[in-house]
């Protein structure tokens, strides 16, 4: 691991789409360690608040803008040591929504991206995939690294196709490339998202509404933000030689779960909420993912479980934090893009 000196004379880590809901914990974590961090986001959820309390920082810089623009990227990978990809237009519903702006951001994008730094003095480069990319699996046997991809959404596709493209030409790469394919996300963040099942479960539960769940027998993993974040730390400290070109689940073995699992652990807290449950919702994914190669290469071992943010969640609900949601919905979700790109 470099020493803070190092890390200094290398310049800055830029985090793109670091405004938002693991960027805005990623980019404090990295901060405390002593990284010199740039941000450019285009806050599509006109979603700065979540970062603006780093703004007099002297080792933070932020910059808006479209990181698919040419000029844009080149002044932004000035002085730049390592790149990390959050950006994307994240999750179904709302690529489904926007499937032009989804193609060119999840897509198009990234492809572009790599395309501009192959060459440039770069150490890093790690995307941030998803485990969705399993999609829809035959039975319930964990997947792992070397499991066959079976996506059944536009953003899963698009995932996909930019991890294809990483993996067919990494060998082409100045750079080292490290695909991290991430469990669904929960915990709290200064950009937080209701969308997204153990949040919104506890908020609707909390909240006293009857909660409707579909298809609660389905898997699926989820991982903590804080400990995504410190997957993507420890993936942009550990020797280049050794994780060059490497895929990677990002999670916990202990942290696959049906939806119903999770409904039962929140009632284990609010006992009296109401619930009801459907057959044949939308979303048709259903998959458990292994996450024993990153234990064992990178020893990455989570420290949350889904417990502990229902509680943090239960006890923001009765102290008011989010009593604003309904006026700045948009913001706690990836509902509706506030800005026309």
């Amino acid at each position: 691991m470099n020493t803070t000196e190092e890390r200094d004379k290398t310049g800055k880590i830029i985090v793109i789409g670091g405004a938002g809901y693991i960027g805005s914990v990623l980019v404090r974590k990295l901060l405390m360690q002593n990284y010199k961090v740039k941000v450019l986001d285009y806050l599509l959820y006109d979603n700065f608040s979540s970062i603006a309390a780093l703004s007099e920082n002297p080792d933070f810089t932020f910059i808006q803008g479209d990181f698919t623009d040419d000029g844009t990227i080149k002044t932004a990978l000035d002085n730049t040591s390592s790149v990390i990809l959050l950006a994307a237009l994240v999750g179904d519903p709302i690529s489904k929504k926007y499937p032009e702006i989804a193609v060119k951001i999840n897509e198009y994008g990234p492809i572009k991206l790599i395309n501009h730094i192959k060459n440039l003095k770069i150490d890093k480069f790690i995307f941030l995939s998803t485990c969705s990319n399993y999609g829809l699996r035959t039975d319930d046997t964990p997947a792992d690294e070397n499991s066959g991809l079976n996506p059944q959404s536009i953003y899963a596709k698009n995932k996909v196709a930019v991890e294809n493209f990483i993996l067919a030409n990494k060998d082409e790469f100045n750079f080292c490339p490290v695909i991290l394919r991430c469990a669904t996300a929960y915990g709290i963040s200064e950009r937080m998202r209701f969308d997204l099942t153990i949040s919104e479960f506890t908020r609707e539960l909390a909240l006293g509404n009857e909660l409707l769940v579909y298809d609660e027998n389905t898997w699926r993993p989820y991982c903590h933000i804080s400990d995504i974040s410190d997957a993507i730390i420890k993936a942009l400290e550990t020797p280049g030689d050794k994780i060059r070109g490497k895929v990677y689940n990002v999670g916990s073995n202990e942290e696959n779960y049906t939806k119903k699992m999770i409904v039962d652990k929140i009632l284990k807290f609010i006992p009296d909420g109401k619930v009801k449950y459907r057959e044949g919702g939308f979303d048709p994914r259903n998959y458990r993912v292994s996450f024993g190669k990153i234990l064992k290469e990178l020893d990455f071992k989570p420290k949350f479980r889904i417990e502990n943010s229902i509680v943090d969640l239960i006890t923001a609900f009765k102290n008011g934090r989010y009593r604003d949601f309904e006026m700045r919905k948009n913001f706690y979700g990836n509902y509706e893009l506030i800005i026309d790109k």
